[in-house]
C-alpha cells in the first residue's frame, strides 16, 4: 500500500480508488509517509481529509454488507455443523471451534489486501493442513498431547489471519503492529457487540415469555449460535470501515489499565507468601500464573503498539517499563516452578510446551525491557520499541507449529 500511495501521489483518480478499496490500512499508511510529502497539494488535502472526524457511520456499499451476511451465516452454519452431521459436539468444538471465524477472516482480508499467488498458497495450505492434521489425530481424549494441539491450533490460525492482515508486506514491522492494533480494536468492539447481544436476547426472551412463549431452547440453539460466530466478522467490519469508532477508545484503554495492572501484579506478588498457595506444588494455580502472565502481555504490547501509533508518553512509557520489569519477575517465577516440576516429576509434553513458552516470553520480555529503558533515558524512540515487539512475532508462531505438530509425534500421542 505505502508503495501504491507513493506511485500515484500525484493521481486524485488512483488515490481515491486505493483508499475505497481499503480505507485502514490506506489510512495508516498515508499519515506514516505524510511527514514526508508535506507540501504536495494534493498530499496535504489527504491530510485534512484522513484527519478529519466525522460522526457519521460508513455502512459500506450493498455489496459489502452483503459480503458481511454470507459470511456471518456460513460462520454460525460450520458452528451447527455437529446438528447436521453426525459427528460429537465434544470432539467438533474441541478441534474446531479456530476454524469456525478465523478462516473467514482470513479470507477476508487476503481478498481486501490482494494477496499475491504465493503468499496466497501459504496462508490458505496452512489452514488446510491444520483442518485436516486437527481432525486425523487419535480421539484418545486423555492424551495430553492432543489437548495441547487443540489449545494451541486457535493460535496458530491467529498467525495464520495476521499473514493476511500484514497483505504483502510481512517483514514490515508496522503492518505488524497494525495487526496488534487491531486486535485490540477487535476486543473492543467484539465486547460492546456481546453486551447489546446480551441486552437484545433478554428483552427478546422476556417480551415471548410475557405472551406465554418459552423461545429459550431455540434463541440459544439457532440465533445464539449465529449471532455468536457472526459478532467477530461484524466487529472486524466495522472497526476496518470505521476506524474513528474504536481509535480514541483502545488508546484510553491501554492507559488506564496498564498502571492498574500495576499494581494488582505488585499487590499479588506481596499476597502470595500469606495465601499458602505456590505455583511450585499447586498444579492448577501454576496454571492461573501463567494465564495471568499471558494476560499481561498482551496488554504490554498492545500499549506499546497503541504508544507507537501516538505521540511518545514519557508517563505511559515509564508505567510500562515498570510493568515489564514486575511481569520479568512473574515470568521468573513460574519458569522456576515447572523447572522445579520437571526435576521433581520427570518431563511431560505439558510441562514441556509450559516451559518453551515461559523461556520465550521471558527472552521477548528481557528485549522490551531493554527497549522501554532506552526510550525513557532517550537513547531509542517509541519506534525501535515497536519493532523490537514486531521483530520477535514469529518466533512464536514458529513454536506453536512446533507444538501442534510434532509434540503428537515426537511424544506417541499420549
Amino acid at each position: 500500500m505505502k508503495n501504491e500511495i507513493l506511485t500515484h501521489i500525484n493521481d486524485p483518480g488512483q488515490l481515491e480508488k486505493l483508499y475505497r478499496s481499503n480505507k485502514a490500512p490506506f489510512t495508516q499508511e498515508f499519515k506514516g509517509i505524510y511527514p514526508e510529502l508535506r507540501g504536495n497539494q494534493l498530499a496535504d488535502f489527504w491530510n485534512e481529509r484522513l484527519n478529519y472526524e466525522s460522526d457519521d457511520i460508513s455502512w459500506g456499499t450493498r455489496s459489502d454488507l452483503l459480503l458481511v451476511l454470507i459470511a456471518s451465516l456460513v460462520a454460525g452454519i460450520i458452528a451447527k455443523i455437529p446438528t447436521f452431521l453426525p459427528v460429537s459436539e465434544e470432539f467438533f468444538y474441541t478441534r474446531n471451534i479456530g476454524f469456525i471465524v478465523f478462516p473467514i477472516l482470513t479470507a477476508y482480508f487476503a481478498w481486501k489486501n490482494n494477496l499475491s499467488p504465493k503468499t496466497m498458497a501459504l496462508v490458505g495450505g496452512t489452514i488446510l493442513a491444520s483442518l485436516v492434521y486437527i481432525n486425523l489425530l487419535p480421539g484418545n481424549t486423555e492424551s495430553d498431547t492432543l489437548v495441547l494441539a487443540c489449545l494451541h491450533l486457535p493460535v496458530l490460525l491467529w498467525a495464520v489471519l495476521g499473514i493476511a492482515y500484514t497483505g504483502n508486506e510481512l517483514q514490515n514491522y508496522t503492518k505488524r503492529l497494525g495487526y496488534l492494533r487491531f486486535n485490540g480494536d477487535l476486543l473492543v468492539m467484539t465486547a460492546l457487540l456481546v453486551i447489546a447481544g446480551i441486552i437484545l436476547t433478554g428483552i427478546t426472551i422476556g417480551l415471548f415469555a410475557i405472551i406465554g412463549l418459552q423461545i429459550e431452547q431455540f434463541y440459544a440453539d439457532y440465533i445464539g449460535v449465529f449471532g455468536l460466530a457472526a459478532i467477530p466478522i461484524v466487529a472486524t467490519y466495522l472497526t476496518q470501515t470505521n476506524p474513528q469508532l474504536i481509535n480514541k477508545v483502545s488508546p484510553v484503554i491501554a492507559r488506564i489499565f496498564s498502571p492498574l495492572v500495576l499494581l494488582m501484579l505488585i499487590v499479588y506478588l506481596v499476597a502470595i507468601p500469606f495465601s499458602g498457595k505456590d505455583p511450585y506444588t499447586d498444579r492448577d494455580f501454576l496454571i492461573l500464573f501463567n494465564l495471568l502472565l499471558v494476560g499481561v502481555m498482551a496488554l504490554i504490547f498492545f500499549s506499546v503498539a497503541e504508544n507507537d501509533k501516538h505521540a511518545q508518553d514519557a508517563k505511559g512509557i515509564w508505567v510500562l517499563l515498570l510493568l515489564s520489569v514486575v511481569t520479568i519477575i512473574v515470568n521468573g517465577i513460574a519458569l522456576s516452578a515447572i523447572l522445579f516440576r520437571i526435576a521433581e516429576w520427570g518431563i511431560t509434553p505439558n510441562r514441556l510446551a509450559v516451559l518453551g513458552s515461559n523461556v520465550l516470553m521471558l527472552l521477548h520480555l528481557l528485549l522490551v525491557t531493554s527497549a522501554l529503558y532506552r526510550s525513557v533515558t532517550k537513547k531509542a524512540s517509541i519506534t525501535a520499541l515497536g519493532r523490537t515487539i514486531a521483530a520477535y512475532l514469529p518466533v512464536y508462531f514458529v513454536w506453536v507449529i512446533i507444538v501442534v505438530f510434532l509434540f503428537p509425534v515426537l511424544f506417541g500421542f499420549m
